[in-house]
C-alpha cells in the first residue's frame, strides 16, 4: 500500500464472526501506549486517514504530536459498524493490546465513521476512554427512513448499505437496530464525548445529533456544537481537536 508514512504496518486478519478476511493499519504511539481509532467514512477504506488530503493535513500531524498510535481499520467498507463490524473491531483492540501494550483508546471519526464510534462506544463502553462523533447519525432506524425519503443516489446507496450491514431493513431487524442504536441507549456513553454537526448537512441531517444532544443535557461530559455549513464542514473544527488534546493532557497528568 502506497502513500504511507514509515512505521505504519497493514493488520491482515479474518474475523472470527464469519471468517471473512479483512485488514487495518497501525502506527504505533512515538510515546506512551494510547491509541487513536479512526474509522473511515461511507465510500472510502481503511486507509482514508492517510490519503484524504484535508484529514491528512489537519488530523494526523495532531493525532501525532498528542503520542498517540492509530489505528485505522478498514471494517469491511461500508458497514456501519453492523454487528459483523463491531465483533471485528473489539478484536482489533484487543490485538493491539496483547501484540503492542496498547492501553487506553480514544475514537475520532466522522460521518459513517462517527456514527460507528458511537455505536461501539454503546456497544463496548469500555473500551472508549473518550469519542470524537463529527456529523453522525445517532439513530440508524430514523435515519435509514430519512434516506430512503430522499431522491439522491448516495443516500439510495446508504440504505442499501445499512439494509446489508444489519441483515435488512429497520422493519425486518428491530431488535438488532435498537442494540446498536446510540439515541435509545444515550446512557451507556458514560466516556467524555464530543459531537459537532453541521446545520445544513445534507448526508446526515443535523436533527441527528440534536436528539442525541436532547438526551444528554445537562451531562458534563457530553459537549455537543453546532455549526454553520455542510456535512464536511465539522471534520476541520478546530475545538475537536482541541477537546481532544485538553483530554489526553489532563489524563496523561493523572497517571
Amino acid at each position: 500500500m502506497t502513500g504511507l508514512p514509515p512505521g505504519v504496518v497493514r493488520l491482515d486478519y479474518r474475523s472470527r464472526f464469519d471468517g471473512q478476511p479483512d485488514w487495518a493499519l497501525a502506527w504505533t504511539p512515538p510515546r506512551g501506549n494510547d491509541w487513536l481509532v479512526c474509522l473511515h467514512g461511507h465510500g472510502s477504506g481503511g486507509s482514508q486517514l492517510y490519503v484524504r488530503p484535508d484529514l491528512r493535513e489537519h488530523w494526523l500531524p495532531a493525532f501525532r504530536k498528542l503520542g498517540l498510535g492509530i489505528l485505522t481499520p478498514n471494517l469491511r467498507g461500508n458497514n456501519w459498524m453492523g454487528p459483523a463490524a463491531a465483533d471485528d473491531l473489539a478484536d482489533l483492540l484487543e490485538r493491539l493490546r496483547s501484540e503492542f501494550g496498547a492501553g487506553r483508546f480514544f475514537f475520532f471519526s466522522g460521518s459513517m465513521g462517527g456514527t460507528g464510534n458511537l455505536i461501539y462506544a454503546i456497544r463496548r463502553p469500555g473500551d472508549a476512554a473518550a469519542l470524537v462523533a463529527l456529523a453522525p447519525a445517532a439513530d440508524l432506524t430514523s435515519y435509514h427512513a430519512w434516506c430512503r425519503r430522499g431522491n439522491r443516489a448516495i443516500l439510495r446507496e446508504i440504505a442499501d448499505a445499512i439494509e446489508k450491514a444489519y441483515g435488512g431493513s429497520p422493519d425486518g431487524r428491530p431488535a438488532a437496530y435498537r442494540r446498536h442504536s446510540a439515541l435509545e441507549h444515550h446512557e451507556k456513553l458514560v466516556m467524555p464525548t464530543f459531537i459537532a454537526h453541521g446545520r445544513e448537512d445534507a448526508v446526515i441531517p443535523v436533527e441527528q445529533s440534536r436528539r442525541l444532544a436532547e438526551k444528554r443535557g445537562g451531562d458534563a461530559g457530553f459537549v455537543y456544537r453546532e455549526i454553520e455549513g455542510g456535512h464536511d464542514a465539522p471534520l476541520l473544527l478546530p475545538e475537536a481537536v482541541e477537546w481532544l488534546a485538553d483530554l489526553v493532557s489532563r489524563k496523561e497528568k493523572r497517571c
